[in-house]
C-alpha cells in the first residue's frame, strides 16, 4: 500500500476499519489523516485522528491496550482502509472486546440456518472476549487468569477423558469429553495468539 494510493475526504481523512487478526471480529470503526497513517506504518501500531478532539491519538497510548498492525488493505475505490491487528486488551474505551456490541432488531429475524462448524469462529471470539474482558465469574477468565500452565494442564486432562471416553466405546461420553477437549485447545490457541484459522490453513496444505 502506497500513501499516493489512498483518496481522503474533503477534510483529509479516511474511515479505518480495525478488525481483529485471530476472530476477524470488527473491533471498532476510526478515522485516519496522512500524519496518522503514517505513524501506524511507521511504528506498528495504530494511531488515529480525533474528530472531537481535532488531534492524532495512539491507541493504547493511556489505557495499555495497544493494537499491533499485522496488515493495511484498502478497498476498491481505495477510499477506506482496514487495518488488521493483534489487540493488546479491549478495543473500546468502556472495557469491552468490541465497540459493535449493540444489535439492531430486524423486522423479520433472519431464519438461516447455522453451519455446525461456524460455532468454531463464535467461540474463537468469544474466547478473545474473555481475555481481554475477564469478566468476574468467567471459567475462562479464571483459565488466563491462572496462566498457561493451568490451560495446558486442562488440555492434558481432557485429552485423557476422550482417550478414556473412546476405550469404553461410550459415544455420549466421547462427545462430550471431545467438546470440552476442543474448548481448552482453543483456549491454548488464544493464549499463544495463534489463529484457529492458520490450524485450518495447515490441515487444507495436508488435503492436497
Amino acid at each position: 500500500m502506497k500513501l499516493d494510493d489512498i483518496k481522503f475526504d474533503e477534510k483529509g481523512l479516511v474511515p479505518a476499519i480495525v478488525q481483529d487478526v485471530s476472530t476477524k471480529a470488527v473491533l471498532t470503526l476510526a478515522y485516519m489523516n496522512k500524519e496518522s497513517l503514517e505513524k501506524t506504518l511507521f511504528t506498528g501500531e495504530t494511531w488515529f485522528y480525533s474528530r472531537s478532539r481535532q488531534e492524532l491519538w495512539h491507541k493504547g497510548a493511556t489505557s495499555g491496550n495497544t493494537q499491533k498492525v499485522i496488515d493495511l488493505k484498502y478497498d476498491c475505490d481505495q477510499d477506506a482502509i482496514l487495518v488488521i491487528v493483534q489487540p493488546d486488551g479491549p478495543a473500546c474505551h468502556t472495557g469491552a472486546f468490541s465497540c459493535f456490541n449493540d444489535s439492531i432488531k430486524m423486522t423479520e429475524p433472519a431464519t438461516t440456518k447455522e453451519s455446525s462448524f461456524e460455532i468454531l469462529a463464535t467461540l474463537e471470539s468469544l474466547i478473545a472476549q474473555r481475555e481481554d474482558e475477564k469478566p468476574e465469574g468467567s471459567y475462562t477468565t479464571y483459565l488466563f487468569t491462572e496462566g498457561v500452565d493451568k490451560i495446558l494442564k486442562k488440555v492434558g486432562e481432557e485429552a485423557s477423558e476422550v482417550i478414556i471416553a473412546a476405550k469404553n466405546r461410550d459415544k455420549e461420553e466421547l462427545k462430550w469429553e471431545a467438546a470440552d477437549l476442543i474448548f481448552h485447545l482453543m483456549v491454548l490457541l488464544r493464549e499463544q495468539k495463534l489463529p484457529l484459522a492458520e490450524v485450518l490453513e495447515v490441515l487444507k496444505e495436508r488435503h492436497k
